[in-house]
């Protein structure tokens, strides 16, 4: 999971419009408390470098460079699953998504269902 704020502190969806990075720990803290709820497939750490390689390559304006390697991170079980209900399977498969975290909550076959 990777979350990004605005200038008011609020959470900005995907770090689209603004890459700044939420400090590592409220970050740790997050993720504690998702770790009870949700299965983790990354550390926190893997999650961190992600976040640093895929704001640096927004500050610098590489807009697709960015979206591959925010793709390289876990997305939610439950926005996955959010996503396949509204969007389909194909835009998650095509989309390039990092799906661990819904695999292990829903099972391997889990799109195909």
């Amino acid at each position: 999971m990777i979350l990004f704020l605005d200038d008011k502190g609020r959470v900005v969806n995907g770090g689209w419009e603004v890459c700044t990075l939420l400090s590592e720990t409220v970050l740790n803290r997050i993720l504690d408390i998702k770790e009870y709820y949700m299965p983790q497939t990354m550390t926190l750490d893997e999650k961190l470098s992600i976040s640093v390689k895929a704001c640096k390559l927004y500050q610098e304006g590489d807009k697709e460079g960015f979206s591959r390697v925010i793709r390289t991170a876990p997305m939610p079980a439950y926005l996955a699953k959010v996503a396949k209900k509204t969007m389909g399977a194909e835009f998650l498969i095509q989309g390039g998504w990092n799906l661990s975290e819904a695999e292990a909550e829903f099972g391997p076959d889990w799109l195909s269902k």
